[in-house]
């Protein structure tokens, strides 16, 4: 087995439309293209740490990061952090760390994250590894609730919809809502949530993913295997990989199998370019 070779934390200070915000991350020296990871909404870069264990991956330069309000990284106005700011944020952060192409990997809000940002410049995408980030309306089954279970009060909000997440059937739900109070501040919440729906009923995401150059990878679990758009994104040549005995959480509930097709679609990219 190959060393692991250790992610070194980093902390790099930001102003990101007029806002204050300091961007913890972990990154990684090597040769290749670069792999950059975007987590979801109340995850964190560490979803991504067990990048060392991928012998297959482990020359390449890595950089994973959390986005501001969430895990370590801070922001001086939690109510700026919409999707725009991270798309803003994550321009910042490769320009500091001079990573002009790279492979992505995003997932859900990271998803949408990435989806924007590699719209906005689709060159400089190797490959695109989509983890159920939104790309229609009803990809909004956790965010929607902003508007569906609406409180004013932050903290309550972000309360009870760990409670709900917490109380569902799919995979994950428990283990993901026990942490949410830990790795997303209540500030944040409303803003991100609002962004994600307006995007998604009114952006055309989709076509704007079915677009992208790159090779590209929509993944998702066994128990969202009824998205009513994985027939067209199949028929637009995206990659589909549904990941067994998992909902919207591989990382969580089958991370072996998601890096496995993770490390095999950057291969192939790779070696297709």
């Amino acid at each position: 087995m190959s060393p692991v070779t250790k992610l070194e934390p980093f902390t790099l200070p930001l102003t990101v439309h007029g806002t204050r915000t300091d961007v913890s991350g972990l990154h990684r020296h090597g040769t290749g293209t670069p792999l950059v990871f975007l987590h979801g909404f109340g995850s964190t870069k560490e979803d991504y740490a067990d990048v060392v264990q991928q012998e297959r991956l482990a020359d390449r330069p890595v950089l994973a990061y959390d986005a501001p309000g969430c895990g370590a990284s801070t922001c001086a106005d939690l109510g700026a952090v919409s999707i725009p700011f991270l798309v803003s944020v994550a321009e910042q952060v490769l320009q500091a760390w001079q990573i002009d192409r790279f492979h992505v990997v995003g997932h859900s809000m990271g998803g949408l994250t990435a989806l924007l940002l590699a719209d906005g410049d689709p060159g400089r995408i190797a490959s695109f590894t989509n983890i159920e980030g939104n790309v229609a309306p009803e990809d909004c089954f956790l965010s929607r609730q902003i508007v569906t279970h609406a409180d004013d009060d932050p903290d309550e909000f972000l309360a009870r919809f760990a409670e709900r997440v917490g109380a569902s059937r799919f995979y994950a739900g428990a283990l993901y809502a026990s942490s949410l109070p830990h790795k997303v501040r209540a500030g944040a919440v409303r803003a991100i949530f609002e962004s994600m729906v307006d995007l998604s009923d009114h952006g055309k995401l989709l076509d704007r993913f079915l677009g992208l150059p790159a090779p590209k990878m929509f993944m998702y679990g066994e128990q969202n295997s009824s998205l009513s758009y994985l027939p067209k994104l199949a028929a637009g040549g995206v990659e589909l990989a549904e990941i067994s005995h998992c909902a919207h959480f591989p990382m969580y509930s089958n991370a072996p199998e998601m890096w496995a097709r993770i490390t095999d679609l950057v291969t192939r990219a790779d070696a297709g370019s």
